[in-house]
This record gives C-alpha cells, structure tokens and sequence, in this order.
C-alpha cells in the first residue's frame, strides 16, 4: 500500500516525537549550529544516536501496529544552510540521510511496509519569526533544490514542517507540486487561530488549495501544545470547516507555552507524558486528525503515552 493510499484509508497514522531538542539536550553529540542533525550520519556516534531514537519510535509503531511515518533528519539542510554549516562538503547530505532511513527500515521485514519514508524540510529562516519568512517566488526558486534532491532520494513523501507564514509556505508549495510527489504542509500557529504572521488558519490553507496543483495530500500542525491546537481551531476567526478539515495531523509540543514564549525560554519546558497522550488522543477522536505524533519536549514515553490512548478509544 502507497503513503496516499494509507493516508486515505488508515483511522491512526504514528509518526515520532521530538527529535532536534531532544538530541540538544539529552544526548552527548553536537548539532551543527545551522543545519542541526543532518550532519551526524557522517559520525559514528551520530549515527548510533540517531538510530536508536528513530527506532524507539518506529518499535512504538510495530508493537501497536500502526503504519509510521519516518522523517529524514534535513529539516534544516537547505543549501544556504548547508553552504554555512561544517559539512558544505557533503553535497547529497539529503540523499545520504533518506538513504540512512531506507537502511533502517529494511531491518523491520513485513512491518517496514507499513513504515513510509518522509523528507523533511523547513521555512529559510527562524521558524518562530514570520517576519522573515520568503515571499513566494523566492520561496519556490529558493526551496527548489532541496525538494528535488530528496524526491529523487526515494522518499514516499515530503513534509514541511513548521511554517509560520503563508508566503513561504505557498511558495515551497509550488516547488514541490512541480516534482508530482505527494506532499504535506505544516504550520505552526497562534491560539488565536492564525498562523504566526497574522493569516487565518482555514484562509492560509484555502490558498493553497485554491491556487496550486497538485494541492498538498493534507495539513498538518506542529510545534504547539495540543491546548493550542484546540483553541485555534474553534476559534471564530476559522469559520470555514471544509478547510480546517483538510487538517490530518498534529505533532505536538508538551508544552502549553505559546512560541513566543517557548522562543525565549533557556530550558525545555514539559509535561507528564500520561497527560500528553489523553489530550492528543482526545483530538484523534474530536477531530478526527489521523497522523499522530510529538515535537519539542516529546519522546517515546510520550509516544507510547498516545498509542495506549488510542488503543483504549476502539
């Protein structure tokens, strides 16, 4: 079965928690300062390190036999980040990193069909400062590259995660459409119901909808606390429910602190992944969001804390 077909046809889609933080401060490696963990597949510690944790996600996925979205470690491997980072060498660092993924899921037999392979990518700049998010012709031009290198890695889809403006996002949008591969874009957004440059949730993805071909296979929402994710649905400013509706997904923070306030934090703040995983498996079966999973703050018991949620809802 294809990505598209198991996003049409599955009730619960896993992906993983946390990832870049979670390395930051639990782990004895170092992130490159402008591409954050792509680069440890070229160390053999970075290599254990990421292994391990992509397969604490994945071995949630198989025990609770839910198919699982992988995502390559490239949200920051864009060229201009690539060109400034340690390993500008590296020029098919996100071929490398799909491949790495490939390896692993090779070593799951029967359960590795249900494991699909996404590439990962991210707006230029701060993702929690919209204004300076690309507008939408330098966004197609900028992103086009590495949309392409990770299409013809081999990936089952891309993602885009973490997009605080509509500009960029419409534009990284028309980048990959290009390249007729199914697709995902994901927002981070304010409780008040828009995304953080201002724009309306349900307008942002209306425009997207309306104004490229193909239109993304769905939307997601990441990096806010499932609270966040609450509020800005049902707030009034998002009256169109036809396209609030094209929302499939949530990787959510364990924090209820709004971007701003997580943006200025120096520590990572969490909660209890018991909790956690109540409130995300009340908006599986709220809203029926499919793809499930955590961001900042997050890690397996976290994971695992929403797939006995889940289990205990059928």
């Amino acid at each position: 079965m294809t990505f598209t077909d198991t996003l049409q046809s599955a009730d619960i889609i896993l992906t993983e928690g946390g990832m870049v933080e979670r390395i930051r401060r639990a782990e004895t490696v170092e992130l490159d300062p402008f591409i954050a963990h792509a680069g440890l597949i070229y160390q053999p510690e970075g290599r254990r390190v990421l292994a391990k944790i992509f397969r604490q996600y994945i071995d949630l996925g198989k025990k609770y036999n839910f198919p699982f979205l992988n995502l390559s470690p490239t949200w920051r491997a864009n060229p201009e980040r690539l060109e400034k980072s340690n390993y500008r060498k590296y020029k098919a660092i996100n071929r490398d990193c799909v491949r790495f993924l490939q390896d692993i899921r090779r070593r799951y037999g029967d359960y590795g069909e249900k494991i699909f392979i996404g590439g990962l990518m991210g707006c230029r700049g701060d993702a929690y400062r919209p204004e300076e998010a690309l507008a939408r012709k330098e966004a197609a031009d900028f992103h086009a590259w590495q949309a392409s290198e990770l299409a013809d890695s081999g990936v089952d889809f891309i993602k885009v995660a973490t997009l605080p403006a509509l500009s960029e996002a419409i534009g990284i949008a028309e980048a990959i459409a290009s390249l007729k591969i199914p697709y995902i874009l994901s927002f981070v957004i304010h409780p008040t119901g828009t995304l953080l440059d201002g724009t309306p949730l349900s307008q942002a993805i209306e425009e997207i909808d309306s104004q490229i071909r193909p239109a993304p296979d769905c939307f997601m929402v990441n990096c806010v606390h499932p609270t966040i994710f609450t509020q800005a649905v049902e707030d009034k400013i998002n009256c169109d429910k036809k396209a609030i509706q094209r929302i499939q997904g949530l990787q959510a923070n364990t924090s209820a602190k709004s971007p701003e306030e997580l943006d200025e934090l120096e520590y990572l703040d969490s909660s209890e992944p018991t909790d956690f995983g109540r409130l995300m498996a009340a908006i599986h079966e709220k809203y029926r969001i499919k793809i499930i999973g955590g961001c900042c703050g997050s890690d397996e018991r976290h994971i695992e804390a929403i797939c006995e949620n889940l289990i205990q809802e059928r």
